[in-house]
């Protein structure tokens, strides 16, 4: 070390604290990288890689990127997976004695950003740290781009709630301490399934001394303030999470002003199987968010509103009165269209307060975001007098919430230009009339040739010499010039600077300073102006409240807009949403099908399940004939009615569910060596586990990866174990292709069968996507073959074998046509199979057919022997 430059030894003295970070060391106008940093991110970032001379015989590898575009550098680094720490030069290197000083003034990982260009302005972006030990689970989750903090603790045997809660927040990096280390399900869950940024965190952290003390200090209050006084976990992963953050973010923190307590039980369940089955917020095949109900519901105005909506979608409600506080704000905004309309367009112009006054706080926030907040707060007048007249409580509440900020816009409108820079650095921030200061030396700036024509004249006039004059040169400055006529009358003030041929040069004491205020007028304005722009800052800042206050307001609003416009747009019905056991639907369709079906009509079905005489429902018909689809219908139905939204029904009344499962589908799980059948299983065993009576089930093929009997004999047990009352008793849509399970309707109280209408004539079938009562009376299978473009001899053999087996005969194998002689017309009667058009025959109940339909038949029969 002691042959390191003195400026490599300060990289090495701060790299030290930070081995597990890509270091930005600041030198002038760029970041530079060094050694081990140098080469991964040049690697990674495509950077040419360099070196650098640093006292040792190796030069030290080398790269680096430009300060002011860095951002785009470091949200490719951290979409890699790294964390970045930003080291800061803390003085002006024209003025500092030495090496530069420097420090890291920011951590950025994942899971702490808060620039707009590396976030998604509608989603969330959580830190998550998590605690286990044998009292039990903590987790807490915080978005610092927004302020938010959720805290919830589990017993120690809620490993799943702890999963389930991880898949709402997905979040993009965790802390956690090193009892999670040996809880395989919740390790083998971050990795396979979040695919975040985790971490182990020191167990100092979760100190319950340290955590509470760090708690009390942040947010100025008693644990007992913060509803954290029985929750012990809750305050030591808290805490954790808080310590964390201090040590990377360095400062801006009081954007966390407060906390909210999760109880599991205050939603609905949604494991991350029930999310991608039902394809919330992103498509199963492409992961996009068209196609999916989140895309239907979601016609927000707002970034706020945008991530509200998700999160309602994300933690749907179990209370009746909360939910129908909700639709009863969304039913007078779906009745009256001018005052929705008027709404929808003054959200228009609100930008993101939230994640702006985080960047204000941060002191990051550019002066254009600034001027965008004034545009804000210049909506929100005439957006809480629109308010004024409504009668739901919850228009009401947000009414009262929304603050209209005059002050502040009154501030950002005298303080900031109308069209600022894009950056502080560039100059001409601050508005005339703001700091007399600063207008002076603006004024000095642009009029010096003015001032000294009116200095010269005041000088000829006091001395009375016509021809004095004032020039300047770089050696001598400014200075007064008197030819040699007129050195009697030069006044005693004047100070002889220079002698000439023909004249002497003089200065005063004015010009002097005067001289010394132009020079230095530049640095001077650029350091006002920064000062004054931090003075409007911290008033901004201080008011954190207010604003996050009105940015919840806005987003509620937001999301109770669009809920009520697609409602409107699309024939919704107000749900009742009550305490009974019962969900009944008349005429309930698909949102998301429906809407991408492009105009066509959507066959409505009816649906209605209790816990007495209609606990399951066991729908057989094909497949393609719309069983998934039904059975979703009425998952996102029910999911719909429980955030407070109309639903995609004549009527719909839903008794609250406490969860929503699903087994849709399964593919084979290669990365973990896990076939389709043990996918399925496993979901199926966690449903069985966690299901309680106020669920709804939906089960589609379940037994369907193993052998026939095998699969039949797994699916009846399942039904007879959701049946019974003593283990789960829940309303239940079962799907399956089994026929035999139809028999239990006559044999489990609550079990009834239900089929997919079907026409068939001849080889022809119609899916009608009519749910009806009763068994299915044939799966379709070789049919449904057709459709999909299986090869004519498939379907012809299939329909052979087929014909064997019903009428218990031996199947025989497949013949095969004999090599024949070029040209020959011997016919080996052996290899015929029936022609299409003696099956057709065959297959044809002629009293059926109607005289057109007769005709028809003739016709597709001579068609098929031209063939």
């Amino acid at each position: 070390m002691e042959n390191l430059s003195p400026m490599m030894q300060q990289y090495f003295a701060i790299k030290e604290k930070h081995k597990d970070h890509i270091l930005f060391f600041r030198l002038g106008d760029f970041y530079e990288m060094f050694y081990d940093d140098a080469v991964v991110a040049s690697r990674e970032l495509e950077l040419t890689l360099t070196g650098k001379v640093c006292g040792q015989e190796e030069r030290a590898p080398m790269c680096g990127v430009p300060y002011h575009a860095c951002d785009v550098y470091i949200s490719r680094l951290i979409k890699k997976g790294y964390k970045v720490a930003i080291c800061e030069q803390m003085e002006n290197p024209a003025l500092a004695k030495g090496v530069v000083k420097r420090e890291v003034i920011r951590v950025v990982t994942p899971g702490t950003l808060i620039e707009s260009n590396m976030l998604a302005e509608d989603a969330n972006n959580y830190i998550a740290c998590i605690l286990c030990d044998t009292k039990g689970w903590g987790l807490a989750c915080a978005d610092i781009s927004t302020g938010q903090v959720f805290v919830s603790q589990f017993a120690a045997s809620g490993q799943e709630d702890v999963i389930n809660e991880l898949s709402r927040y997905n979040p993009s990096e965790i802390i956690f301490n090193e009892g999670v280390l040996d809880q395989t399900a919740v390790t083998k869950f971050m990795k396979e399934k979040l695919h975040c940024l985790a971490d182990l965190c020191d167990n100092e952290k979760f100190e319950p001394a340290v955590a509470e003390q760090l708690i009390v200090r942040h947010f100025s209050r008693e644990l007992q303030d913060l509803g954290l006084q029985d929750k012990p976990i809750s305050v030591r992963v808290l805490g954790a999470l808080l310590s964390y953050l201090y040590e990377t973010q360095q400062k801006g923190l009081e954007r966390i002003t407060g906390i909210n307590c999760v109880n599991a039980e205050q939603y609905m369940v949604l494991d991350m199987t029930a999310r991608r089955n039902l394809e919330l917020t992103q498509t199963m095949r492409t992961g996009e968010k068209r196609g999916t109900l989140l895309w239907v519901l979601d016609k927000t105005k707002t970034a706020m509103g945008k991530r509200l909506m998700r999160s309602f979608l994300d933690k749907p409600l179990v209370n009746p009165a909360i939910i129908n506080k909700r639709l009863n704000a969304v039913e007078e905004l779906y009745n009256d269209l001018m005052l929705r309309c008027d709404l929808t367009e003054q959200l228009s112009g609100i930008f993101d307060l939230e994640r702006l006054m985080t960047r204000v706080i941060y002191g990051s926030a550019s002066p254009r975001e600034y001027k965008s907040l004034e545009y804000t707060c210049r909506a929100l007048p005439q957006l809480k007098a629109r308010l004024a007249d409504c009668r739901s409580q919850y228009l009401q509440e947000i009414e009262r919430t929304l603050d209209p900020l005059e002050d502040l816009c009154e501030l950002i409108g005298r303080a900031i230009v109308d069209e600022p820079p894009a950056a502080l650095k560039d100059g001409g921030v601050i508005k005339e009339g703001f700091s007399e200061e600063l207008d002076s030396l603006r004024s000095l700036v642009h009029n010096t040739k003015q001032i000294l024509v009116e200095i010269e004249s005041a000088e000829k006039e006091k001395t009375g010499i016509k021809n004095l004059k004032i020039g300047y040169n770089r050696v001598f400055g400014y200075y007064i010039e008197v030819t040699k006529s007129n050195l009697n009358l030069v006044p005693e003030t004047y100070i002889r600077k220079q002698t000439l041929a023909n004249c002497e040069r003089y200065i005063t004491q004015e010009l002097k300073e005067l001289e010394e205020k132009i020079l230095t007028a530049g640095d001077r304005i650029a350091t006002l102006e920064a000062e004054t722009f931090e003075q409007v800052r911290v008033k901004v800042s201080a008011e954190l409240h207010r604003v996050q206050a009105t940015a919840s307001a806005v987003a509620s609003l937001d999301v109770f807009c669009s809920l009520a416009t697609v409602a409107s747009n699309n024939g919704y019905c107000r749900p009742d949403v009550n305490l009974s056991d019962e969900i009944v639907i008349r005429e309930g369709r698909h949102p998301v099908v429906e809407q991408l079906m492009g105009g066509a009509p959507f066959v409505a079905n009816d649906t209605a399940l209790n816990r007495s005489d209609h606990m399951i429902a066991i729908i057989t018909g094909p497949n393609m004939a719309g069983k998934s689809t039904y059975m979703r219908q009425t998952a996102l139905i029910v999911l719909m009615a429980q955030i407070g939204s109309f639903v995609p029904a004549a009527s719909a009344s839903i008794g609250i569910v406490d969860g929503i499962y699903t087994r849709v589908g399964a593919s084979d799980d290669l990365a973990s060596g896990q076939s389709t059948f043990m996918v399925e299983m496993t979901e199926v065993a966690q449903i069985m586990r966690e299901a309680t009576s106020r669920s709804l089930l939906i089960l589609d093929e379940i037994g369907r990866g193993t052998s026939t009997f095998d699969g039949m004999s797994i699916a009846r047990a399942v039904i007879e174990y959701i049946a019974d009352k003593r283990h789960i008793g829940a309303k239940t849509l079962f799907a399956t292709h089994y026929h035999e399970l139809t028999v239990l309707e006559d044999e489990i109280p609550g079990v009834q069968n239900y089929n997919i209408a079907c026409k068939k004539r001849g080889e022809d079938i119609t899916f009608l996507r009519r749910i009806v009562p009763g068994g299915a009376d044939d799966s379709y299978g070789i049919e449904v073959s057709r459709l999909a473009g299986v090869p004519d001899w498939i379907i012809k053999r299939a329909r052979q074998v087929l014909n064997q087996l019903e009428e218990g005969r031996t199947v025989s194998p497949a013949k095969k046509k004999p090599a024949t002689e070029q040209g020959s017309s011997q016919i080996s009667f052996e290899a015929i199979v029936p022609s299409e058009v003696e099956e057709t025959l065959r297959k044809t109940d002629v009293n059926t057919l109607t005289p057109i339909e007769a005709l028809n038949k003739l016709y597709e029969m001579k068609e098929l022997l031209k063939e």
